[in-house]
């Protein structure tokens, strides 16, 4: 029954392109997502060098700057749309993603760490609020489900892109979160093709 309910849904969701074309791009940024929120703390170990002491400093770092980029994004939600902050977002993870694989040494790692920290909460909330706009207004549970099953797949397939990466190359864990970047280049590739004034006219038809 569950199966037979997610196909129809998943055919029904075919009427609205740009929301299908948002769940793509969902499914690709937040798999990077996934793979640096995961694995970080293996990275500060093995690639940096970090004790376990540094490694929960880094944790508890990250934790008040996402606080603090919830705060900053959910401003600029309101000033530039959801679209063009979540852009920003992404292209945030991407600089994040530069500097983790640039550093040598543990401060360019903590101001990367810091940036993810920034970025986190803010892709989220974006995230969210684009689904609302994009999903027929009477059957918002049924698509949020759709966007949902989205990012549970991609909690999957960040990190086995990262892990797969990193046991081929021989353990080289900068090629790993480089790759794994790629992720944020495809979610902005199709975040562009996404129109958010024809996806709510579409939802409300």
């Amino acid at each position: 029954m569950a199966w037979r309910r997610l196909a129809r849904t998943l055919g029904e969701a075919g009427r609205y392109r740009d929301l299908l074309r948002f769940l793509a791009c969902t499914l690709s940024y937040q798999a990077g997502i996934a793979a640096v929120i995961t694995l970080a703390a293996i990275y500060a170990d093995q690639a940096m060098g970090f004790s376990t002491q540094d490694t929960l400093l880094l944790i508890l770092l990250v934790n008040i700057t996402a606080s603090l980029g919830a705060v900053l994004f959910g401003y600029l939600q309101d000033r530039l749309g959801h679209r063009a902050t979540l852009g920003l977002t992404l292209l945030g993870w991407l600089l994040m993603v530069g500097l983790a694989w640039a550093a040598e040494g543990p401060p360019l790692f903590w101001l990367a760490a810091n940036i993810a920290g920034l970025c986190m909460g803010a892709s989220q909330s974006a995230g969210r609020a684009i689904v609302g706009l994009l999903a027929p207004p009477t059957r918002l549970a049924e698509f949020f489900g759709l966007w949902g099953q989205a990012v549970k797949l991609s909690s999957i397939l960040g990190p086995m892109t990262y892990g797969l990466t990193n046991w081929l190359s021989g353990g080289d864990h900068r090629l790993a979160i480089l790759i794994t970047g790629g992720y944020f280049v495809i979610g902005l590739l199709i975040l562009a093709s996404v129109d958010l004034k024809r996806g709510r006219r579409a939802a409300l038809a």
